[in-house]
């Protein structure tokens, strides 16, 4: 399993506000929750999305394109990816593993 770090951007909307674009995103990646192929958590700057890496790599070319479905004239999809592959991991484990060290 594979765990993705993605920023997308529209650019060009003719306001700073991005909420609505954020919304349209997050309706996208409920419906891929809901299809159980992937988790995701949003954070106030990116959204974290675990999977198998095909089935991330598809995502985030969908919620690439949202923006686009949504008006924007151009958009900036920043991507960091973690594929461990000596062992499972999640989001939880990861954050787990750092909470047993600060005991």
């Amino acid at each position: 399993m594979a765990i993705v770090e993605v920023t997308v951007i529209p650019i060009g909307t003719g306001t700073t506000s991005v909420s609505d674009y954020v919304a349209g995103i997050h309706r996208a990646l409920e419906q891929e929750e809901a299809e159980g192929r992937v988790r995701f958590q949003m954070t106030s700057m990116s959204t974290i999305i675990e999977g198998e890496l095909d089935d991330l790599l598809r995502v985030v070319r969908r919620i690439h394109e949202v923006p686009f479905e949504q008006g924007a004239g151009r958009v900036s999809t920043s991507i960091k990816i973690d594929d461990r592959r000596d062992k499972a991991g999640s989001m939880e484990q990861k954050m787990q593993s750092v909470a047993a060290k600060l005991k």
